[in-house]
């Protein structure tokens, strides 16, 4: 029979997990080539500032796969709804039978996004950080923050949004984490200020301009996860030391990398994807004073994992 576990139920299990460790495990699955992971189906609605995607994806020896449905509608705030929604729906991969459905609401993928952003941190950021930079006020911007604790000492945040109020709000939700948040009057003053920079937009021109960017700055992007958002500058990837995917065939298709190589200001042949950083396939940062950039569209994988780990939980 079908388990149906609310969003209560979910949150309720979500602390015990090390959802960083869980975020490296699935990007190295996937790009050592066990998961299968189809494109992303998506519907837009622009209208109302909403978008629809659907991943999903099996892991080799795994005894479950998982799909995801998650919405994104920008306007709700002022309805006085969640910009997000969504579920997922965890399968056997021996039957076909859907063993569990969690009712995350969008939550889990929120989540497991602020988890990959720290695993990019981790393995690509300066070790002596001042300052982490970020862009957005939303739930993600928020997230983000949470989960760089685990793998920063750094305790200093500069933020930038295009709405004060809601820049002031986030500031204050930041700093209840243990951080010092200032407020930055553009992004140009943030991108001085700071070495580590989380860009969490749903925007369609780029914040990031090239010349903005100081050595030694490494910027995780993971607000553009369709082929019309993009947060950065197409020529700062051409500019930067170091360019990573959390998927290479997904990045051809959106995000940053794939607005960049339209403008021809970066190569396919230049790209590496995380998980390889992560086994040491790939160098990441050899010199603090390189540029580096993750690119993170949010893979199938990412879901598989949460989900496999939220239900193992729920369950036993």
């Amino acid at each position: 029979m079908t388990k149906v576990f609310t969003l209560d139920q979910i949150l309720s299990v979500l602390p015990d997990i090390n959802l960083v460790d869980a975020m490296e495990d699935a990007f190295v699955s996937y790009s050592q080539g066990l998961a299968d992971v189809p494109p992303v189906g998506e519907l837009l609605f622009p209208e109302n500032r909403g978008e629809l995607h659907i991943k999903y994806g099996a892991i080799k020896g795994h005894e479950n796969f998982v799909i995801k449905v998650a919405t994104g509608f920008y306007n709700n705030p002022q309805r006085g709804l969640s910009p997000f929604g969504g579920c997922m729906m965890v399968l056997s991969q021996t039957t076909g039978a859907v063993e569990a459905v969690l009712l995350e609401g969008g939550i889990l993928t929120n989540h497991r996004t602020a988890a990959a952003g720290a695993v990019a941190a981790k393995h690509l950021a300066p070790s002596d950080i001042q300052s982490i930079g970020i862009i957005g006020a939303g739930v993600q911007a928020r997230l983000q923050a949470e989960y760089l604790r685990k793998v920063t000492d750094c305790r200093s945040v500069c933020l930038w949004a295009r709405d004060p109020e809601s820049a002031g709000d986030a500031a204050a939700a930041i700093s209840d984490f243990g951080y010092e948040v200032s407020l930055a009057d553009d992004v140009q003053h943030l991108c001085k200020s700071c070495q580590l920079i989380v860009t969490t937009t749903p925007a369609s021109q780029p914040l990031i301009k090239s010349g903005m960017v100081q050595p030694g700055t490494h910027i995780t992007a993971m607000g553009s996860d369709t082929p019309v958002k993009c947060e950065l500058d197409p020529g700062l990837l051409g500019k930067a030391d170091l360019v990573v995917a959390d998927s290479i065939a997904q990045c051809r298709v959106s995000g940053e990398i794939h607005h960049a190589l339209e403008n021809g200001t970066t190569s396919e042949p230049a790209i590496v994807e995380l998980g390889q950083i992560i086994t040491g396939e790939q160098q990441g940062r050899t010199s603090k004073e390189q540029i580096t950039i993750a690119d993170l569209t949010g893979v199938a994988v990412q879901d598989i994992a949460i989900a496999t780990a939220v239900l193992e939980r729920l369950v036993y």
